[in-house]
């Protein structure tokens, strides 16, 4: 059959992402989410449409700039492309707010808990919010009336603003029309009222409730005609000129500072503010009606995410799962025994699947290390760690101790930059070895190696994995690590090491793809393989599962594998430009999202490769970005036992789940993944089998 050649074949990348975090609202939608779970939901669609905003709208913008008539892979102009963007966004951040503010937050108020709004405020209440906001929020307020002397205040991304309209003569004399308060971070967003003065065991006031009840006292003798919040979201994109700079972290500290003031991208308000202010903020930051959304509740809406933690109402909350330590790291002890621990490595191969099981043989391999007097080096790439990070601790440990440390840093991992350079130059403080990798491509690899002397002679050993050494996410992001000694991965693991902190030519390596050099050529040939074996009547199966699927020449052979008659289930979290099930040109493959309580963040590659069964986990996607601008590690998985492991976890579990699955139609849109027979949901699976 020949393709429809009707439809473009790619899907647009912006309105994927969009469709990811309509998949994420409608675990908030569902009555089976306990109900503080379904509050983090909208929390997270509001994160991530800041996110969005910040970096893909940006990147749309600067598309529309450049060249607005020219046709992309999806078909769009970016143009038409920014106008669909923009109308799905606002349906979303629509159906967002009606839920939290019709739905949630009155279940909540059911149960006690809730954000007590001004006009249901009892005299006792008022009285309480009235000292709160002289005592506590007043004295931080510096109001601005704009007049030719007081131009409209440079504003931070994100934060929290009010515009006033006012009337009437101040002080000096001087007409009042417009003011401007801006609320400093370093005020509390919710704040807690004692149940006795709230009605309720939990009981909140939103920041923006106090400012608007009492803003009249920042301006006496004046008339407040009205008082509405808003926000502006910024480009927060970094620019670092890679000919010019010398030094990659002064670059980017003196870029940091300016992030907070980029180019508006959005405006959010009031979904009561008067047209005329409306108007007034959109001129003051160039910014058009199809960027303005107004909003039902608070424009800082994220914040909201305070209560999941703040209230204890574990009956609200998924039930809480502490990952147990899986055999033979159980039994080592705290802090390990180094030699038991590295023995256990050197038998065999150990795999790890985060967060069904617990992270912490990873500490302890690091932990031995840095103990062990016959470990002489350690070198590790971080990409994200957070603020506080035991494993940077143990790093620092291990050079204080005269071990021979070296860290690549990637201090361009967005939104962790400071965070990353703060860590840098506290381990060369130490006498670390820190490197930036490569300027131009970020150093995305999860690898840490360990050198140890044994018998006079050194021997590695390696832990490779799908996502960060971040010891949070790592209990909500579903990944997995490798342990080994295996002789040949750790080998090609010191060449990466040496490529990235060195100079020289590109070393052939034994097992690992990497990316700039091997890995988007292997997965390409890896996939046409699977097309000749199908040609030839072979058994031909393709399974992938990554978080976003959009390089067009992968795309373009998982096609034509298709076409040749190869199965291919793809089981991708978020953006999917690929057309699945289209006559002729994909109706071989399948696409699934799994939307749940964790994060899908693994990366696993599968072929089945004439019987030999290939499979591969890494630190890429199968983006532009991971394959040819990235430094990034996939890795085989070569004892039969974990293969085995991962081919069942990570795929075949995947493709039987009917609770968490979506199916991608043709057309992007995603319809639940419904199949006959016991209900089977892949988190809950896998927590009962690898878990306590």
């Amino acid at each position: 059959m020949s393709p429809d050649v009707s439809e473009p074949s790619l899907l647009n990348r912006e309105l994927s992402l969009l469709k990811f975090n309509d998949r994420v609202l409608a675990q908030a939608e569902s009555d089976g989410t306990p109900l503080l779970e379904r509050l983090r939901y909208v929390c997270i669609v509001s994160s991530n449409l800041d996110e969005f905003f910040e970096i893909r709208i940006s990147s749309l913008k600067e598309q529309q700039r450049q060249n607005s008539t020219l046709v992309g892979g999806d078909g769009h102009t970016p143009n038409e492309a920014f106008d669909l963007v923009q109308r799905a966004a606002h349906q979303l951040v629509e159906r967002q707010n009606l839920l939290l503010m019709g739905e949630i937050l009155p279940c909540l108020l059911a149960e006690g808990i809730g954000l007590l709004e001004p006009a249901g405020w009892t005299d006792a209440l008022r009285a309480w919010a009235h000292q709160t906001f002289e005592q506590d929020v007043m004295p931080m307020l510096t109001p601005i009336g704009l007049d030719p002397a007081h131009p409209f205040p440079r504003v931070y991304n994100k934060s929290l603003n009010f515009i006033v309209s006012l009337s009437g003569q101040d002080a000096f004399g001087r007409r009042a029309s417009i003011a401007v308060v801006q609320a400093p971070r370093a005020l509390p967003r919710l704040i807690r009222v004692p149940p006795d003065i709230a009605g309720i065991p939990d009981g909140y006031v939103l920041l923006t409730a106090l400012i608007g009840a009492f803003v009249g006292e920042l301006f006496p003798g004046l008339e407040i005609r009205g008082c509405h919040q808003w926000r502006v979201t910024r480009n927060s994109d970094l620019f670092v000129d890679e000919e010019e700079i010398t030094n990659l972290r002064q670059a980017l500290q003196g870029e940091l500072s300016q992030r907070n003031f980029g180019a508006a991208v959005r405006l959010e308000i009031d979904h009561l503010m008067p047209e005329d202010l409306e108007s007034f903020l959109q001129r003051e930051f160039s910014l058009e009606a199809r960027d303005t959304y107004r909003v039902i509740g608070p424009v800082n809406l994220s914040r909201l995410v305070q209560l999941c933690s703040a209230v204890r109402r574990p009956d609200l909350l998924f039930p809480e799962y502490r990952p147990k330590v899986p055999a033979p790291f159980d039994g080592l002890g705290e802090p390990p025994d180094p030699k038991a621990l590295f023995g256990i490595i050197a038998q065999r191969d150990h795999l790890l699947h985060h967060p069904y099981q617990s992270f912490q043989p990873v500490i302890s391999f690091l932990t031995a290390a840095a103990r062990d007097p016959d470990v002489v080096a350690i070198k590790q790439t971080i990409y994200r760690t957070g603020e506080d990070s035991e494993l940077m601790l143990l790093l620092l440990n291990a050079a204080k101790a005269g071990k021979e440390v070296t860290v690549v840093v990637e201090l361009m991992a967005r939104f962790d930059e400071q965070t990353n350079i703060n860590w840098a130059a506290k381990l060369e403080a130490v006498g670390a070895h820190v490197s930036y990798g490569v300027v131009a491509h970020k150093t995305h690899a999860k690898m840490a190696l360990v050198l140890r002397r044994e018998q006079g002679r050194i021997r590695r050993y390696g832990h490779l994995g799908t996502g960060n050494y971040h010891l949070r996410t790592s209990t909500l992001y579903t990944d997995f690590g490798l342990l080994t000694a295996n002789p040949k991965i750790c080998e090609d693991m010191d060449k990466v090491f040496s490529l990235l902190t060195g100079l020289g030519a590109r070393r052939p390596l034994k097992t690992l793809l990497q990316s700039p050099f091997t890995l988007h050529e292997t997965i390409v040939a890896l996939i046409r393989a699977e097309a000749i074996n199908a040609r030839a009547g072979k058994k031909a199966r393709i399974m992938a599962k990554m978080n976003s699927l959009l390089e067009p020449v992968v795309i373009d052979e998982l096609y034509k594998a298709s076409q040749a008659g190869v199965g291919i289930d793809l089981i991708v979290r978020g953006a999917c430009a690929l057309r699945a099930g289209v006559p002729g040109l994909s109706e071989n493959i399948q696409v699934r999202s799994i939307i749940g309580r964790f994060l899908e963040h693994s990366r696993a590659f599968y072929f089945h490769a004439d019987g030999a069964e290939q499979v591969y986990l890494a630190s890429a996607d199968w983006m532009d970005r991971n394959f040819f601008r990235r430094v990034e590690v996939a890795f085989p998985v070569l004892d039969a036992q974990l293969k085995k492991r991962v081919i069942t976890e990570a795929f075949r579990y995947s493709l039987r789940d009917n609770q968490l699955a979506w199916r991608e139609e043709p057309d992007g849109n995603y319809v639940r993944a419904r199949s006959r027979g016991a209900a089977f949901n892949l988190h809950q699976y896998l927590m009962k089998t690898l878990g306590p």
